[in-house]
C-alpha cells in the first residue's frame, strides 16, 4: 500500500494525476501510518497538492484538502511553518471555506507548538491573515482563528506582536466589518485578558477594553445586552475584577439597574446585568457584593415575585449561583421572611410552570440545599431543612412526584434535589419515614434511561458515603444501598431459566 501511495503521490507531484487518481490516493492514505507516509513524502508533493487547490473544480479541491488533511498530521509543526508559509498565507484567503479550515487547522497546530510559535511572529503577514480570518463568514473558521491568535498572545512577544505593531489597526479595521465580528474580536480581547496582569494591560492599553465597557454604558439596549456577557467574563479573573473596579465599572453597572425602573426597554439587558452581580458574588465575596450593591438583591427579589417567566428564571438562576456556597446562603438567611416566602413560589414554579423554567426551579432548589459534610454545622442544617418546608407543604413528595414522571430532564432534576440533601441526617430521617421511599431508591426498574440511571446512582453514592446513613437508615436498607453502589449504575439482575423434560 505504501507503493501505492508513493505512486500516486509521483503523479501528483507531476500535476497531472486525474480526479480519480486523487481519489484513490484519499483512500490510500488512510491505511498507511503516519510514520511510512512521513517517510515517503517529499516538499515537491505538498507544493504540488497546494498548487492543486486553484483550480476551479470544486471535486478536485475537497479530495486535495482531504489528502493534505492527512499528510500533513505526519508533518512536524515546526516544518510546515518552515516550508510551506506561503502555501500557509494563500490558504488563508481562499475563496473555499474547506481550505481556510484546513489551513486554520495547521495554524492551531503551529501556535502550539512552542518551537514553531516563535516562527508566526516572525511572519505578520501570515498574522495579518489570521486575524483578517476573524471577520469571515464561516464561524469555525472565525473561531479557530480567535483560538489561535488568543494562543499567541501567552508570551511576552505575541502580545507586542498582536498590540504594540501595526498589527493592532488590522485588528480595529477588522472589527469594522459588522457588528457580529466586532463582538468577535471583544472575545478575543476578553480571552487575552483572562491570562495574567499584564495581558490585561497590554488589552486596555490598546483601547479595545475601554471600547467595549463604552459600548456597555452607553445608549443602545442590544448591545448592553450583549457586551454584559463579555464583561462578566473579564470579571471572572482577579486582575478583571481589580479593573473593572477600578475603572468605576461596576458601580456604572449598578445605577443602570437603579435606573432600570424608568426604562421601558430594561428587559432587554437587565437579566445580563443581574447575572454579572450573581457572579460576581461567587468569585468575590456575597456578603460584601451584597453589601455594597443593595441594589442587586433587591431586584433579584423584585424579579423573582413578578410574573413574568423570563425574569423569574433569571432570579431564579441568580439565586441558586448566589446559595452555591454558604457565605451567599448566610446572605440569604438574613433576609428572613423574604426569602423563606420567595422559597414556596420557587417550590410552586418547579411543580407548575412550563418546563424550561421548573428545570432552572430544581437546579437552583439542588444548589442552595447542598451543604457539604465539613460545613454541616448545627444552624445551618436547621437552615437547610426550614428552607427546603418552605418549598411546599410536602416536599418530600413534590420531589417524588416529579421524579416519577415520563420526562427526563425533569425526572434527573428531581433526583438531582434528592441528592443534593442526602447527606444530611433531616433529610434521611424523613427519606426513611416516607412510605415506600427507601424501595424507591434501591429500585432500578423506575430509570429508563442512561441520564436517569447515573442520575439515581449518583443519589445512591450520597447516601452511602454519608456518616449518619447507617444509623439512621438501619443495616438492612444501609447493606440494600451499598449493594446498589458495587454493581453500579446500569446493573441488570440475570434472570436464570429451568428446562422442563418435554418442553417444546
Amino acid at each position: 500500500m505504501a507503493e501505492a501511495v508513493a505512486a500516486l503521490l509521483e503523479r501528483a507531484a507531476r500535476r497531472d494525476a486525474a480526479l480519480e487518481e486523487l481519489r484513490a490516493l484519499r483512500v490510500a492514505l488512510q491505511a498507511v501510518p503516519l510514520a511510512a507516509l512521513r517517510a515517503r513524502l517529499g516538499e515537491h508533493h505538498l507544493g504540488a497538492l497546494f498548487a492543486l487547490l486553484s483550480a476551479n473544480d470544486r471535486e478536485q479541491v475537497s479530495a486535495c484538502v482531504s489528502i493534505l488533511e492527512r499528510l500533513l498530521q505526519a508533518l512536524d509543526p515546526l516544518y510546515v511553518i518552515q516550508n510551506l508559509r506561503e502555501e500557509l498565507q494563500k490558504g488563508l484567503c481562499h475563496p473555499e471555506d474547506s481550505v481556510k479550515i484546513l489551513t486554520i487547522a495547521q495554524v492551531g497546530r503551529i501556535v502550539e507548538d512552542p518551537d514553531a510559535v516563535t516562527e508566526i511572529l516572525n511572519t505578520p503577514e501570515l498574522l495579518r491573515q489570521i486575524i483578517n480570518c476573524i471577520g469571515g463568514e464561516k464561524i469555525a473558521v472565525a473561531k479557530e482563528a480567535i483560538k489561535s491568535l488568543s494562543r499567541i498572545a501567552q508570551t511576552q512577544e505575541g502580545l507586542e506582536a498582536l498590540f504594540v505593531s501595526s498589527l493592532l489597526s488590522d485588528l480595529k479595521s477588522v472589527m469594522a466589518t459588522s457588528d457580529v465580528v466586532r463582538y468577535r474580536v471583544y472575545e478575543l480581547i476578553v480571552e487575552i485578558s483572562a491570562v495574567s496582569a499584564e495581558s490585561l494591560s497590554y488589552c486596555a492599553n490598546s483601547g479595545l477594553i475601554p471600547e467595549l465597557i463604552g459600548e456597555l454604558t452607553g445608549e443602545d439596549v442590544l448591545v448592553r445586552a450583549t457586551c454584559i456577557e463579555m464583561v462578566t467574563s473579564l470579571a471572572h479573573t482577579p486582575q478583571g475584577r481589580q479593573y473593572l473596579a477600578q475603572q468605576g465599572v461596576i458601580d456604572k453597572i449598578s445605577n443602570i439597574i437603579l435606573g432600570a425602573e424608568s426604562d421601558p426597554f430594561s428587559s432587554f439587558y437587565l437579566p445580563g446585568f443581574v447575572k454579572f452581580f450573581g457572579n460576581l458574588a461567587v468569585v468575590d465575596s456575597p456578603q460584601q457584593i451584597c453589601e455594597r450593591y443593595p441594589v442587586f438583591m433587591e431586584k433579584v427579589f423584585e424579579m423573582a415575585e413578578s410574573q413574568d417567566p423570563t425574569m423569574i428564571g433569571v432570579a431564579v438562576d441568580t439565586l441558586g449561583i448566589l446559595g452555591s456556597n454558604v457565605e451567599g446562603k448566610q446572605v440569604l438567611q438574613k433576609t428572613r421572611s423574604r426569602f423563606q416566602n420567595l422559597l414556596s413560589k420557587i417550590g410552586h414554579q418547579a411543580k407548575n410552570a412550563p418546563t424550561e423554567l421548573r428545570l432552572r426551579c430544581l437546579d437552583a432548589i439542588s444548589a442552595l440545599l447542598y451543604l457539604p459534610p465539613e460545613q454541616q454545622t448545627e444552624d445551618l442544617l436547621r437552615m437547610t431543612e426550614s428552607w427546603f418546608t418552605s418549598l411546599s407543604s410536602q416536599p418530600l413528595e413534590l420531589f417524588r412526584s416529579i421524579s416519577t414522571q415520563p420526562f427526563p430532564d425533569l425526572h434527573c432534576g428531581a433526583l438531582r434535589v434528592f441528592t443534593a440533601i442526602a447527606n444530611q441526617p433531616w433529610a434521611q430521617k424523613l427519606m426513611l419515614h416516607s412510605p415506600g421511599f427507601v424501595e424507591y431508591v434501591v429500585d432500578r426498574s423506575v430509570e429508563p434511561d442512561k441520564a436517569s440511571k447515573d442520575a439515581k446512582y449518583e443519589l445512591v453514592k450520597a447516601l452511602v458515603n454519608s456518616k449518619t446513613i447507617a444509623e439512621i437508615f438501619g443495616n438492612q436498607y444501609y447493606l440494600r444501598l451499598r449493594a446498589y453502589l458495587q454493581e453500579g449504575p446500569y446493573y441488570v439482575k440475570a434472570v436464570s431459566t429451568t428446562a422442563v423434560e418435554g418442553a417444546e
